[in-house]
């Protein structure tokens, strides 16, 4: 009888324990389902020629893989000459850039994004595990974009160039005040351009100005909650031909692994993780 109420009592707190809500350190991790291509590798391909056998399938995927892969967007790419195409299109867009799907050294921070300056991509992740990815044109040789730890400042809809006022910025997030850097919709030639700022897709600056967590200010010198943070890592080599064309020979060459990551993220963790507390701490007291 004894050993019987032990069993029921054991019964009972492995229910309880399973049907708890997590603790504030753990976190529910999003898994999304993906496709991936049955086949990973890449070839040059003539633009006109490319977008005659393709622009009548309808299928806007296709084009949308291409465009990442080669860093510009639909304006851009019809100018061009020879591109780089993946062999085979039937994956995901996930599959077809360098960032992994997951990370687990950065799984306690709830969200983060990263822009790689030699692959001219970014990645942002939720836990992580990776929600969004896409191309971006980052700094040109003479106006470099600024390396390291950020966060997303303020966000504007629409805003003029800090550099020329007749440049409108759509779906701008700001990242470095006093600089005037950030992240936004403008074109997307293939190469880095800008003076300073990520330019990105018009679709991936709406989605990250939608997802992303402004700073909250105590007044005009003092942060109260940082936003989400961003890290711009890595090195441009403007001398080289574009780097993704190394990807026709080798179609792991610009691949960025989990431990990559880990390593460029670990000199930030902790001051990324004591705002992350604050931010938590204000929202549950709200």
């Amino acid at each position: 009888m004894k050993n019987n109420s032990l069993i029921l009592l054991s019964v009972i707190l492995i229910l309880i324990s399973s049907c708890s809500e997590p603790t504030s350190k753990e976190q529910v991790v999003k898994v999304k389902q993906r496709n991936p291509p049955p086949v990973k590798g890449f070839h040059l391909a003539n633009v006109k020629q490319w977008l005659t056998q393709n622009e009548s399938s309808g299928n806007k995927s296709l084009k949308n893989i291409v465009l990442a892969v080669n860093r510009t967007d639909a304006e851009n790419f019809s100018t061009m000459d020879s591109v780089i195409v993946p062999n085979d299109l039937s994956g995901d867009l996930e599959y077809y850039l360098p960032f992994p799907l997951s990370v687990a050294a950065i799984r306690q921070i709830n969200k983060i994004i990263f822009f790689s300056y030699p692959a001219q991509a970014f990645a942002a992740y939720e836990n992580g595990e990776l929600v969004y990815t896409g191309p971006v044109n980052m700094g040109r040789k003479k106006d470099p974009t600024p390396t390291g730890l950020f966060f997303a400042n303020w966000k504007a809809e629409k805003t003029n160039s800090t550099f020329n006022d007749e440049w409108e910025l759509r779906w701008n997030v700001n990242i470095e005040n006093k600089l005037g850097v950030g992240w936004h919709q403008y074109s997307l030639p293939g190469y880095p351009v800008s003076h300073s700022c990520l330019r990105l897709q018009e679709n991936d600056a709406r989605r990250l100005y939608k997802w992303a967590d402004e700073w909250v200010l105590k007044n005009d010198e003092n942060v109260t909650l940082q936003g989400t943070p961003v890290i711009v890592f890595g090195s441009y080599n403007f001398d080289a031909p574009k780097p993704w064309l190394q990807l026709v020979a080798n179609a792991a060459a610009l691949d960025i692994s989990e431990d990559h990551l880990e390593e460029v993220t670990k000199p930030f963790i902790t001051d990324i993780l004591k705002w992350q507390e604050k931010r938590m701490a204000v929202g549950k007291n709200n």
